[in-house]
């Protein structure tokens, strides 16, 4: 019988089936943060039950914690009891913490496979939804509720539907200026917000098997966005070698014996999806989000559309019109950063735009790195530098504006530009404006002043 990879990592976890129809899939790596972890340790307590496998649980500090430089646990006096409480009690229970000060400490979806902590074929359960996002690595990422975070850490277990399976090939090759953060936009608002709806999904294509590792991450990132439960693009050498080396990978034989079984995960050649999409890259556009939701997309240079009654109130939020184009719009802020888009990568795309230039007079622009070990790379190739030059402001790692949980806010009205992955109404802060968009296309609106279509800044003007 052929296969698809999301069936053989999958097959390879199942435990059995319950009455109800829903698997029990085992859970390789779970990876705790702050916001929801003190309830679920607290539910742990009151129903008498035990962390099952210590070893394989870790906690990170990321959602609550403050970005600014010199930060401590008081310094967002919000987040102060979520820190304490969640790491009191995962080192109550054995449970790692990458906390506050340490070499490792960081946004869990970025750390996760930096570390080596999840594998090519894992299973990788977070009180998050966005835990897909390691899907990069071709992964099986699940996000889970704070009830379901209590019974996968007393039994290393989740109980799942199996979803329906659907294949993204994305075809032809990008354009300079349009990257992974592009290509995931415009399939959101291709498909819709529930395009994705009761489906795993495999990216395929020569576009997705073109992208680095780390632009793989991006796009399996946001595919929570349509709805989608997981997903991920299948591993292949260049995957295999950005985990050389991690802290946490195998060794000799046992590595040896990993790479065996790696070169093994992708799908058969006759295997069936449930949907079978084709999405040609070759002509994408730098996108951007015109409204309130990721699916509310277009290319830098198109009209807002008129989206009818029931898109009336993201136009009204936003403070736009039908017909008119984004580019020339002024904006307030620019964040860069979110477990979308603050790795090395993306913050050396920036680095090379912002090289000599500067920050619009009026623009509030902050560069969030995803992790501490992604900051540290950057000092030590002195991107740093390059940004404060340009004057950007440099933070600590966490999430930052993204989930505005951290005292990082826009305020009201304030038009942002930013490389997160939702621009809900006042996720930014209350009134706030979100534009979400790639690195480069965040970086050139903080330069400009104004929404700009990157490619002018690149010499290829549009």
């Amino acid at each position: 019988m052929s296969l698809t990879l999301i069936d053989k990592i999958w097959n390879a976890h199942l435990i059995g089936t319950r009455a109800d129809g829903r698997d029990l899939v085992y859970m390789d790596r779970l990876v705790l943060h702050e916001l929801h972890a003190p309830h679920a340790f607290s539910r742990l307590a009151a129903t008498g039950r035990t962390v099952r496998r210590p070893d394989l649980v870790f906690a990170a500090l990321d959602h609550t914690v403050a970005t600014q430089p010199g930060r401590d646990d008081t310094t967002n006096p919000a987040g102060t009891d979520f820190i304490r409480a969640t790491r009191e009690e995962s080192r109550n229970r054995g449970i790692s913490v990458f906390d506050l000060g340490q070499d490792w400490q960081g946004i869990s979806h970025v750390v996760a496979p930096e570390l080596g902590m999840v594998l090519p074929g894992a299973t990788h359960a977070v009180p998050d939804s966005h835990a897909c996002t390691v899907g990069g690595i071709g992964a099986l990422g699940f996000g889970c509720g704070t009830t379901e975070l209590e019974h996968v850490m007393a039994t290393q277990v989740m109980a799942l539907k199996r979803p329906k399976q659907m294949r993204i090939s994305l075809e032809g090759s990008l354009s300079p200026g349009v990257s992974a953060k592009d290509v995931v936009l415009h399939v959101i608002s291709r498909l819709g917000l529930s395009g994705g709806r009761g489906h795993m999904v495999e990216f395929a294509g020569p576009v997705a098997r073109a992208m680095s590792v780390e632009a793989r991450f991006t796009l399996c990132n946001m595919i929570i966005e349509m709805g989608a439960r997981s997903g991920l693009v299948a591993p292949d050498e260049a995957v295999f070698a950005w985990l050389d080396g991690r802290r946490m990978m195998p060794t000799g034989e046992a590595l040896e014996l990993a790479l065996r079984t790696w070169r093994t995960l992708a799908s058969d050649p006759d295997a069936r999806f449930d949907q079978d999409i084709s999405i040609d890259c070759t002509n994408l556009a730098p996108q951007i989000t015109w409204g309130t939701d990721p699916s509310q997309v277009i290319g830098v240079g198109d009209a807002v559309p008129d989206p009818g009654e029931a898109g009336q109130r993201a136009l009204t939020y936003m403070g736009l019109q039908p017909g008119m184009t984004l580019e020339g719009l002024p904006v307030d802020r620019v964040f860069i950063g979110s477990c979308t888009n603050s790795r090395i990568t993306d913050l050396r795309e920036v680095a090379a735009l912002v090289r000599g230039r500067k920050v619009a007079d009026g623009v509030r622009a902050i560069v969030v790195p995803g992790s501490s070990a992604v900051k540290r790379q950057a000092e030590a190739e002195g991107l740093d530098a390059i940004f404060e030059a340009a004057g950007f402001a440099w933070h600590e790692s966490g999430c930052s504006l993204c989930a505005g949980a951290n005292g990082d806010e826009a305020g009201r009205g304030e038009r942002v530009v930013a490389t997160s992955n939702r621009n809900f109404e006042n996720r930014q802060g209350p009134g706030a404006r979100t534009h979400l968009a790639s690195p480069a296309m965040a970086a050139a609106a903080a330069l400009t002043g104004t929404i700009t279509d990157v490619r002018r800044l690149l010499g290829g003007g549009s």
